[in-house]
């Protein structure tokens, strides 16, 4: 009997990486490619097609295919198709899955949201593998969520529920890309922790490694490495990030009462500069009847390898329905 493998995509902005990964979170090959979007978006969808047919022959002969999942930003699970997503360059609506339904045939093609992708992959492979009621945020260039409850995810009427990352932080706040004022992504993103810093910078006075940095060349990796050392515009701007994160946490903990909330991407990867912060401010503002009931908690998916596990656990979620 031949083991049991799904193709697992993530199809970001400027790259697109490929898997296929088995039943227990393995990845048995792997391929990148540029997302090289442009308007014509059939261009990388053949593109695309070549990557997972060469994939499929790369050896693996003893390997079935279940299916291929694909996370995307602005990925519609209902419609198969990535709508309007403001960091590619396609023009409108790409019917991906029927797409790839076309050259391939095999009998699960699915696709959802990159966030969604990373909450599934979780509930798969991760610390949410025994929970049905959790929620995923994604901190990295944007901020994601996914929200799962009584096991499922939370998909809404037209695909597109739980945006807890475009929900509204100051009505007349930072300008956001979704061309609205104030979403938290502006404020908890990598971006959104520069953009503090910055702000800092400009009303503070006291010494900090940080006004030696261009915006352009400030990370939040270098913002993580300067409050290790003790930068007190480092800490602040974690203190003011973990503030803002954790009272939208307590608003999203109303909605649907999740056992924990994942923590994943990059800003997370600052562990105490950015959970503390987080756990102290969400317990000051969460409802007194979740109190100290909600679990905050890193993701356990391995960074390196999380888009592609997400997006084939897209797959095995979808067989065992």
């Amino acid at each position: 009997m031949k083991n049991q493998a799904a193709i697992g995509i993530d199809i970001g902005g400027t790259n697109t990486v490929l898997g296929l990964v088995d039943r227990y979170g393995k990845i048995l090959v792997a391929r990148s490619m540029p997302t090289k979007t442009s308007e014509d978006y059939t261009v990388y969808m053949d593109s695309l097609c070549n990557a997972i047919a060469d994939l499929i022959a790369a050896g693996y002969t003893e390997t079935e295919i279940t299916g291929i999942g694909i996370g995307a930003p602005n990925g519609n699970y209902y419609n198969g198709t990535i709508e309007f997503a403001p960091n590619l360059k396609f023009n409108g609506i790409v019917p991906v899955v029927d797409y790839i339904k076309a050259r391939f045939s095999y009998p699960i093609v699915v696709l959802t949201n990159d966030a969604n992708a990373a909450a599934i992959g979780e509930m798969v492979y991760g610390g949410a593998r025994n929970m049905k009621d959790f929620i995923m945020i994604t901190l990295g260039t944007g901020v994601g969520s996914g929200i799962v409850v009584a096991g499922e995810m939370v998909y809404g009427h037209d695909g597109f529920a739980g945006e807890i990352g475009h929900t509204i932080v100051d009505p007349h706040g930072r300008h956001c890309g979704c061309g609205r004022q104030g979403c938290l992504e502006t404020y908890t993103s990598a971006p959104g922790i520069k953009r503090t810093v910055f702000e800092l910078l400009a009303n503070r006075t006291e010494d900090s490694v940080l006004r030696n940095e261009s915006f352009n060349c400030l990370s939040a990796k270098k913002i993580d490495e300067a409050a290790r050392s003790g930068d007190k515009i480092a800490i602040e701007a974690f203190e003011i990030t973990g503030e803002i994160l954790g009272l939208k946490l307590a608003d999203a903990v109303a909605h649907t009462s999740p056992e924990a909330i994942f923590l994943f991407g990059g800003l997370a990867q600052a562990g105490d500069l950015i959970f503390d912060p987080v756990k102290k401010h969400f317990e000051n503002q969460v409802l007194n009847i979740y109190k100290n009931k909600v679990k905050i908690l890193p993701s356990e998916l391995p960074p390196g390898d999380a888009a592609i596990l997400g997006a084939s656990a897209l797959v095995w979620k979808e067989s065992g329905k």
